[in-house]
């Protein structure tokens, strides 16, 4: 038994001694962990980016994800055997100096069965440009880790069928597409973890904004405070060295452009939420910007008892008519069970503009919604610049939550929110903010309510009762 007990001593000790060289084994296990990789690693979307900062993890989950997929060893996901996959970088000496050097980390020495390099030596593999790496496989036979580089041109991309492929920083969208074919006939992957410093590129458009509304896309920010391993006092240091746009780049990996984003307070992560059944007596009004040649966008508001409002549903159309709109938004109102006036009309604000008539037509899209029945009221305050200073008010934290939550299913209004810039003449870009209008007008019109004024103290109430003895002793004409 002595024996036996010592033996299993021994095992033991020999396995902690190659975790302890086992980077891949002792990633995100300590008391430290970074809940944010962990996130990515878990999610089960095909297309997955992460938009990080310099210093904060974004690299080491991308190389931990690859080495793991290629070990067939993933915590989270469905392993695959003799896995092929790319990972892509922007140049061989970026290759060479970044996810080169990340993946040789965690891949642990036994499990190499062969490196072929393209320039330099395979017994040191770290000093030079590597073309593939052969691994051992947990299913017994071999996946295999190519390394690409974005200036070798889109032909280098193509005829290949792989299970993954990693972009590490931003590639071109040729390349982007190309990869896209090539992970298609094996159901792969593809992830990409970058710094967004070169603008509102592809990679806004396709992942950030989701303009195709791809089901598979999926991403996360990374910031500084979000890895638990980095000194604070190094993140006070970057920070000083830094203006504002870069700390938006290189801090909180957020896009930019030059003009800047109007509501950078907004956080999808934060403000976005999962539908759930509003209780009647939340329901509020609805808020429509017209539109028929334009989108007509509407969404449907509700208040809790904290003041905290909910945009909890949309109708977002353009090309149809005024039948068509007054239709889906009464269909939209008996599905949410919605108020109804007592003559039994959908009550709703709409854009002051729609009392106007128009040359093609005798009567004003108020009028056309009257007869509908939907009691539209044109009285709103159009104020840009004070609407959006509310609506700035409400996606605020305050204690770390919002007064404004939205729905998921509202993608329009979460698309024009994460897509709406400052232009020049001080004022915002004209484009893509039809729902944006109909959320000012609908703020606008309603007041905020006061937070309680404070429990008054054992003096205040007494002076108070003083002062009304005083008072009621003048008025019966006592001095």
């Amino acid at each position: 038994m002595r024996e036996i007990v010592e033996r299993l001593l021994r095992i033991e000790a020999e396995q902690e001694k190659r975790r302890s060289g086992d980077a891949l084994a002792a990633y995100n296990t300590g008391e430290k962990k970074h809940e944010k990789q962990l996130a990515f690693h878990r999610c089960r979307k095909r297309n997955r980016w992460v938009f990080g900062g310099n210093r904060t993890g974004k690299t080491e989950c991308g190389a931990a994800e690859c080495v793991w997929l290629a070990l067939g060893t993933h915590p989270y996901r469905k392993n695959r055997p003799d896995a092929v996959g790319w990972v892509v970088s922007l140049s061989a000496q970026v290759q060479r100096d970044v996810a080169q050097k990340k993946i040789l980390r965690y891949l642990r020495r036994d499990r190499i069965e062969e490196i072929v390099m393209t320039s330099g030596r395979k017994d040191f593999p770290e000093n030079g440009v590597i073309d593939f790496i052969r691994v051992k496989n947990a299913f017994g036979g071999i996946s295999v880790i190519g390394f690409k580089s974005c200036d070798q041109g889109r032909e280098k991309f193509q005829g290949t069928s792989l299970d993954f492929v990693w972009f590490d920083e931003e590639p071109p969208r040729e390349i982007y597409e190309e990869c896209r074919m090539r992970v298609l006939d094996r159901q792969g992957d593809i992830f990409g973890t970058m710094t967004p410093l070169k603008g509102l590129t592809f990679v806004y458009d396709e992942i950030y904004l989701n303009r195709r509304k791809d089901p598979e896309v999926w991403y996360e920010f990374m910031e500084w405070s979000d890895n638990p391993y980095l000194p604070a006092e190094e993140t006070e240091l970057l920070g000083r060295c830094l203006d504002e746009r870069e700390l938006q780049s290189r801090r909180y990996g957020r896009f930019s452009a030059s003009e800047g984003l109007v509501y950078p307070e907004f956080d999808e992560r934060v403000h976005v939420i999962e539908p759930f059944p509003v209780p009647a007596e939340w329901q509020d009004n609805i808020s429509i910007d017209p539109g028929l040649n334009n989108p007509l966008s509407a969404h449907w508001y509700a208040v809790d008892y904290d003041d905290n409002v909910y945009a909890v549903y949309e109708h977002f159309a353009a090309g149809r008519d005024i039948d068509y709109h007054a239709s889906e938004i009464r269909r939209i109102s008996d599905m949410l069970g919605w108020k109804r006036d007592a003559k039994g009309r959908v009550c709703a604000l709409i854009d002051s503009a729609a009392k106007q008539h128009t040359l093609s037509g005798v009567k004003s899209v108020c009028e056309l919604f009257y007869e509908r029945d939907i009691l539209v009221n044109p009285d709103v305050d159009k104020d840009l610049f004070a609407g959006i200073a509310r609506v700035k008010s409400y996606l605020n934290t305050r204690n770390g939550l919002p007064n404004l939550y939205i729905f998921s299913g509202c993608v329009n209004l979460i698309r024009e929110l994460k897509g709406y810039f400052w232009g020049s003449g001080d004022s915002p870009r004209k484009t893509d903010d039809h729902a944006l209008d109909e959320l000012r007008y609908y703020l606008m019109s309603r007041p905020r309510k006061l937070p309680p004024e404070p429990e008054k103290t054992a003096v205040q109430r007494d002076k108070e009762k003083k002062w009304r003895k005083l008072v009621a002793a003048r008025r019966g004409g006592v001095d």
